[in-house]
């Protein structure tokens, strides 16, 4: 009977971890038969086909299409639309850009606050679709809308449905919406859709300046039917430089968001396999199953009510669906985990049922796994990289394989707690061995309760935890059913936190999945520490890791499925009327060798101004190029005065051809004391301003939509010579006809996150070359272009 218990519980344990996935996200699309009060992923994907068949970053001709479509699309649900467009000069990232607000009115039959559906249109530059970032959450938008619509109901609340513009390049369309327009003010809450990858579950994650409580209350009165949330992800993502259209809402104009974002198969984020093929569909039922609710119940609450004091721990828990409480709870909880851990200690060493010697070892029997697997977790991941030195081509480090490598550092690290615990003949010690995890688990909760109040719903599997300590000091011979039903929470808030993390940060976390794992085990010793087959579950885990990283190899290279970031520019030095092909790529492939040859130099060794990326990535390599008839920009002097021993200065930059960003340098040492682009003033607020005290030569970052020209205006000390060097960029290499480039192989795909298959022209302005602006008939004509 002992052997069934323990083989019934190790199927219970591996059916609950299996759970506690299956359980996070709908398993099915709803078809386009659904009923039209339902949302149905299917029918979102109409409009998503329509708006991914081509990049539409913003400035491009399809970004224009794609808002011409959504505007059509808004308009035939009955809403009234409206094109918000102006300039907007991000100091922070020293950019300037003018962004087009799609924006639809949903009016109410009350008076009180705004209920706003939020997501971005604009696709991330390159190469990206813009499937899943964010033309999934813009569809889910349209869906829920529609379905709501359907079911007859009037709002009391104004919806008001907000599709951004220059989100990937600034979150700049948000910040002219708040800035810029009336309505700004009327917003009492933003339901805002966002993705980091192309698959998985959907996690929520708030926005506020307060407390969370009242807006943790009503999100569980809505009752949405797979929420995936924890208060964890909350505290962490306060911690960290917060980068989605809601941050603006919160810190500019103090409105409370909340927004969901799905971040699996991270390996497509930003890359142009962000398309309507490789977005789950599943994942998209999930967006809906959030916002269809949400609608119905925000759009007639109070959202007036919605600030608080008070912060909330939850977490999202199979059946429960959402376990709540206040922080104010958290110092009481611990304390008591505290106390029944120590009455627990003393209690079972008084009843013999602990003994001294065998906890010692239960100490050591832990922090020897705990060691090990980190040390392996981490060296582990550099070494991989030494191995595969090509995985240093992903930029943002989760690789095609990065599922296996997780499985494979996962089943290694049980593989040795399982082969440690059999060594110290832990199956008829439980009790005593198990004081070790839990001390730790308490240990690690008092850290919590002091800097990650987020996590304290942790103490709720100390707590599960402490009650089979209780068992098993109390019972002679416990029922490991009821162990392994002790052990359930334990294993639904952690066996999906083990993948989460070098799921959404890249592989680099796989310490943390390592650790963890052993921490788990911990937390289930009374039932895996009591099986007599340790050791064949140690060759068990150990066959399925091998077995994992053989995969892993077998996928580790580079295909048509698999495709290799690759990048190339041309890069036109004006001044010097030299040319240079660049490359972003440490490992070059037969494509880009074709251009740069099989030595190319460094790319510092020719190439200055290197435009970099988020990941802090610079030209690479460069090899000479034919130097092109590129056309270049027509530079007009607007004003050149002097007063109070300043010079003030106004020029245009005209570009003649179809360009996508201009970027401008100066000496970073020049005393600028005043800049204006576009008629944006810089303001001079703040004692770390981006333009007043730079750590390089960038000014400016201009994102140019309908080749717009730039006129930029400055002053500085009258005997100050000022050199501006501008850099053009169209992202038209691959089918400008001055060019002829070889047709990128199926197996490699543009790189992400940086201007690739850009022509890059750089060319410098000296103010006093330029012709003198001249008077004719009260207004000043433009002369035209630097003297050559």
């Amino acid at each position: 009977m002992k052997r069934i218990a323990g083989i019934l519980s190790l199927f219970l344990v591996l059916g609950f971890i299996y759970y506690s996935f299956y359980s996070l996200m709908p398993r099915k699309a709803a078809p386009v038969s659904a009923a039209p009060t339902e949302f149905s992923a299917e029918r979102a994907l109409i409009p998503l086909k329509e708006i991914t068949k081509v990049p539409h970053f913003h400035g491009s001709k399809a970004h224009a299409d794609v808002r011409n479509y959504l505007e059509n699309q808004l308009q035939s649900l009955g809403l009234t639309t409206e094109i918000q467009d102006d300039f907007v000069l991000n100091e922070g990232w020293r950019g300037l850009d003018k962004p087009k607000n799609i924006l639809g009115y949903l009016e109410g039959s009350g008076d009180g606050k705004a209920l706003m559906l939020l997501s971005h249109y604009d696709s991330a530059k390159v190469s990206s679709l813009g499937a899943s970032d964010a033309g999934s959450g813009v569809v889910t938008i349209l869906e829920s809308l529609r379905a709501y619509l359907a079911s007859g109901k009037t709002p009391t609340n104004d919806i008001i449905v907000l599709f951004s513009d220059a989100e990937e390049i600034g979150l700049d369309g948000a910040q002219l919406f708040v800035d810029k327009h009336p309505k700004a003010e009327d917003i009492g809450l933003v339901l805002n859709f966002e993705a980091r990858g192309s698959g998985g579950p959907s996690n929520m994650i708030l926005e506020t300046n307060g407390g969370n409580g009242n807006l943790v209350k009503a999100f569980v009165d809505a009752n949405t039917e797979f929420p995936v949330a924890s208060s964890l992800m909350y505290s962490i993502y306060k911690m960290l430089p917060n980068d989605t259209d809601s941050t603006v809402f919160r810190e500019d104009a103090d409105i409370d968001s909340f927004f969901f974002a799905f971040i699996d198969d991270h390996f497509d984020y930003h890359t142009a396999n962000d398309n309507y093929e490789n977005l789950d569909r599943n994942t998209l039922q999930h967006q809906g199953s959030y916002l269809l609710p949400l609608i119905d119940y925000f759009a007639d609450a109070d959202l007036s009510q919605l600030k608080a004091e008070e912060d909330y721990v939850y977490v999202n828990a199979p059946l429960v669906k959402m376990i709540t409480y206040p922080f104010a709870w958290i110092i009481p909880m611990l304390i008591i985990a505290i106390l029944a851990f120590i009455f627990l200690v003393f209690f079972g060493i008084k009843k013999g049922g602990l003994q001294g010697r065998a906890i010692g070892k239960g100490f050591l029997a832990f922090i020897l796994p705990l060691l090990i697997s980190g040390v392996l977790g981490y060296l582990g991941w550099m070494l991989l990289k030494i191995i595969y030195p090509h995985y240093n081509e992903i930029q943002h480090g989760f690789t095609y394989n990065g599922h296996w490598y997780i499985a494979f550092f996962v089943m290694l690290s049980l593989a040795i707690t399982f082969k440690i615990y059999r060594r110290f003949n832990v199956k008829n010690q439980v009790a005593s061995f198990y004081v070790a995890p839990l001390f730790f688990w308490v240990l690690i909760n008092i850290g919590v309760a002091i800097a990650l109040k987020g996590a304290a719903y942790w103490i709720i599997p100390v707590f599960f935890g402490l009650l089979s300590l209780w068992v098993l000091i109390r019972q002679e011979s416990p029922s490991l059913i009821l162990l392994t039903l002790l052990a359930v929470p334990a294993l639904f808030f952690f066996a999906p936190l083990i993948q989460f993390f070098p799921v959404g940060l890249g592989l680099k976390m796989l310490l943390i999945s390592c650790i963890f794992t052993v921490l788990t085990f911990g937390l289930v010793l009374p039932v895996l520490g009591t099986y007599r087959w340790k050791n064949i579950l140690a060759i068990a885990c150990t066959l399925f890791a091998l077995l994992f990283v053989t995969i892993a190899h077998f996928k580790s290279d580079f295909t048509e499925e698999r495709q290799k970031p690759n990048s190339l520019n041309y890069y036109q030095d004006a001044d010097t009327k030299e040319a240079y092909w660049v490359t972003y790529d440490k490992i070059l492939d037969p494509w880009t060798k074709g251009y740069l040859g099989d030595n190319p130099k460094e790319a510092k060794e020719y190439v200055s101004n290197a435009a970099g990326s988020k990941y802090n990535t610079g030209y690479r390599y460069a090899a000479e190029a034919p130097y092109k008839d590129v056309d270049l920009f027509e530079a007009v002097l607007n004003k050149d005065t002097v007063s109070e021993d300043l010079r003030h200065i106004s020029l245009t930059i005209a570009p003649t051809r179809d360009v996508h960003e201009i970027g401008l340098y100066a000496d970073k040492d020049i005393p600028f004391s005043n800049f204006e682009f576009n008629g944006q003033s810089v303001s001079k607020d703040t004692t770390d301003n981006g333009f007043f005290n730079r750590k390089h030569n960038v000014l400016l970052r201009y994102y140019v939509s309908g080749n717009e020209p730039l006129e930029f205006s400055y002053s500085v000390p009258k005997d100050t010579p000022v050199l501006i060097k501008v850099a053009e960029y169209s992202f038209d290499l691959l089918t400008h006809p001055d060019f002829t480039i070889n047709k990128r192989p199926a197996h490699t795909m543009p790189k992400p996150f940086v201007n690739t298959d850009a022509i890059v022209t750089y060319r410098t302005i000296d103010v006093d070359k330029l012709s003198k602006p001249i008077k004719l008939q009260d207004s000043l004509v433009e002369i035209t272009t630097l003297n050559e």
